[in-house]
């Protein structure tokens, strides 16, 4: 399954049903048992979440949210950049990555192109009234005593020294605009896997983890939920957006700060820019004002994320664990809240207004026919990766087989002589691999591969699972080096502003920062969160460790 997975010779779905196929003929896992491990809690969870991303997507909430953002930042490059950032990284952390690039992509060539229009109109006007006053001078000089021949002589040598000005700024002014277009292009590509870390809902593989962590150790007291999860990795998502922003402006802007943040602009750059606003705020006006369906999903959501942090908050009693609660086991989980909310979508209307509802006489009766609900099947049906939930499946189904088959307990044998390593330098070692790995092969399948491994391998050592665990799955994320790598990176190239050489250079040193902003959140904020210097009663199956 591994070696398909990493080389995609099979859908990687049709790879995740293989379980089912030979873990019954090897006599691992008996069919019934097999199956069942395809649609669990954190499946649920995936669809419920994906089921309001869709709602976000097909009401266009999404592109009102960045457009009001991006109005708010303003148009100067390094605020420009921070803008794009903030929006698409904010964005992912609720709808896919994909979907996100996809919508920011054409609204920043919209502002680009705008930019640079406005900078060649004010350079050309800027280059006339200098061959004006050029033309004067040459006037004034042939009005004088000399030689024709010295006069004709030094003005063909003014006009040269002109054109070869004018092409040497043109040729700047290009160059600067196609790094500024590069820098743009990368930080939403960038924002957008960066973004995902944050909410337990906002990539696979960080719903991956919280599966193969009820898989692999049932009795672990529902530890990874969005409450926590947001606690550890909001935090990690802020710095290295941070140092993503700094990096690409060192980059693609250069070490002008001042001009950067447009502190030293004269009136034609910001006459520029404000060409560049009315761009964005033009854009704003024709999404017109907010309908309701657009408030009514915004309502959803703000109570999707409500609910799920007041469910099981930790430092007091969640909701779940005073209503729903029996022999001290809660019953309610991040995916019925998931699943509450999207029930609604498809249950309440998109219009409530009289003047749209459609009145049909037949004969003496009249037909009303009420409004479409905010979410209809149809578009689910176009929009839902389903094959995420048999990858999901899959990986469930293979950590289910590793441990009856014990292959688990075999594996986690062979790597105590790790013991001997210290703890946080195992972390940053699997954190590079991990990173080095997903750059070639999905996300997902990365995850799914290596966490049972390395949740074995911390039982062996006596380690807490989450410490390697937790750090490894973000760096799945980590795929900022190559076009093939993730979708939006894919997306992004297919522009063709830029080369494989500008995303590797770029994503190489993303790919330090991460796993070193990654080593850090796991040995400070998030050792003291999930208790991770000590080792849990919940981890230790075998009890070997004391």
């Amino acid at each position: 399954m591994a070696l398909f997975w990493c080389t995609e010779a099979l859908p990687l779905a049709v790879t995740a049903l293989f379980p089912v196929l030979l873990f019954p003929l090897m006599n691992i896992m008996d069919s019934t048992t097999v199956c069942q491990e395809y649609l669990k809690d954190t499946n649920m969870l995936f669809i419920g979440g994906l089921l309001m991303a869709i709602a976000i997507e097909n009401w266009h909430l999404h592109k009102r949210v960045a457009l009001r953002v991006l109005l708010i930042t303003g148009v100067r490059p390094a605020l420009l950049l921070m803008g794009f950032m903030i929006v698409t990284a904010f964005l992912s952390m609720w709808i896919s990555n994909t979907a996100t690039t996809a919508m920011m992509v054409p609204i920043a060539q919209a502002v680009l192109e705008q930019l640079h229009k406005s900078e060649m109109e004010s350079s050309t006007a800027g280059q006339a009234s200098e061959n004006i006053n050029k033309a004067f001078e040459l006037q004034e000089e042939s009005t004088k005593p000399g030689s024709p021949k010295e006069t004709e002589e030094k003005g063909d040598s003014h006009v040269l020294t002109v054109e070869e000005d004018r092409r040497r700024n043109e040729t700047l002014r290009e160059e600067k605009h196609k790094k500024f277009c590069k820098g743009m292009s990368l930080c939403i590509c960038y924002s957008a896997s960066i973004g995902g870390i944050a909410t337990l809902t906002g990539t696979t593989p960080n719903l991956v983890l919280q599966g193969q962590i009820d898989e692999l150790f049932p009795n672990n007291g529902n530890i990874i939920n969005f409450a926590s999860w947001f606690s550890f990795a909001f935090p990690t998502m802020i710095v290295l957006l941070v140092l993503t922003w700094i990096w690409l402006q060192i980059l693609y802007l250069g070490f002008n700060f001042q001009k950067n943040f447009g502190c030293a602009a004269n009136a034609s750059a910001k006459a520029k820019e404000q060409r560049a606003y009315d761009v964005i705020k033009e854009e704003t006006k024709k999404l017109g004002s907010m309908k309701f369906a657009e408030i009514a999903v915004l309502i959803l959501f703000i109570l999707l994320v409500l609910l799920w942090f007041t469910r099981d908050p930790g430092f007091i009693p969640g909701w779940a664990t005073v209503l729903f609660n029996k022999n001290d086991t809660s019953y309610v989980t991040d995916a019925t809240v998931a699943i509450f909310i999207s029930v609604l979508l498809f249950v309440i209307p998109s219009n409530i207004s009289n003047n749209d509802t459609d009145k049909q006489r037949t004969g003496s009766k009249s037909k009303i026919r009420a409004p479409p609900a905010l979410l209809d099947w149809k578009v689910v049906h176009q929009k839902m990766p389903w094959n995420i939930v048999f990858l999901l499946g899959g990986g469930f189904a293979l950590a289910k087989g590793s441990e009856e088959s014990g292959l688990s307990s075999w594996l986690g044998s062979k790597l105590t002589p790790l013991q001997q390593i210290p703890h946080p330098a195992i972390a940053l070692l699997l954190c590079l691999l991990i990173a080095t790995f997903t750059e070639c092969t999905s996300n997902v399948a990365t995850t799914t591969l290596f966490l049972p491994i390395l949740a074995s391998m911390a039982e062996a050592i006596c380690l807490n699972p989450l410490y390697v665990m937790l750090p490894c799955t973000l760096s799945a994320s980590l795929a900022f080096m190559l076009p093939v790598a993730t979708p939006p990176n894919a997306i992004v190239f297919s522009y063709g502003q830029l080369k494989v050489i500008d995303m590797a250079k770029a994503g190489f040193v993303l790919n330090i920062l991460g796993v070193l902003t990654i080593t850090l959140a796991i040995n400070t904020w998030a050792s003291s969160l999930f208790q991770l210097q000590t080792f849990p009663s919940w981890a230790n199956r075998t009890g070997t460790c004391p």
